[in-house]
């Protein structure tokens, strides 16, 4: 039987496998994976200072939702 091989298969077979960046291998994982998001997430959460900042936009975005309930409850009559 006559196989026929295809440039394709010459090179994938040839072409040595690319080493992989051992430095982003986390973020390999997460992007081969599909989690990025989760990723980012525990990436920032895990830096003091991105977690203060993520409280501090959560604590005022509350506070102006209760400010804006309370406004409109007390003055909205």
């Amino acid at each position: 039987m006559n196989a026929i091989m295809t440039d394709f298969d010459f090179k994938n077979g040839s072409e040595p496998v690319p080493q992989k960046w051992e430095g982003l291998a986390e973020l390999d994982r997460a992007l081969a994976e599909n989690r990025l998001t989760e990723y980012r997430f525990k990436k920032a959460w895990a830096d003091p200072w991105a977690r203060a900042f993520g409280i501090g936009v959560i604590t005022l975005l509350v506070a102006f939702g209760i400010f804006v309930i309370v406004n409109d409850l007390i003055i909205g009559h």
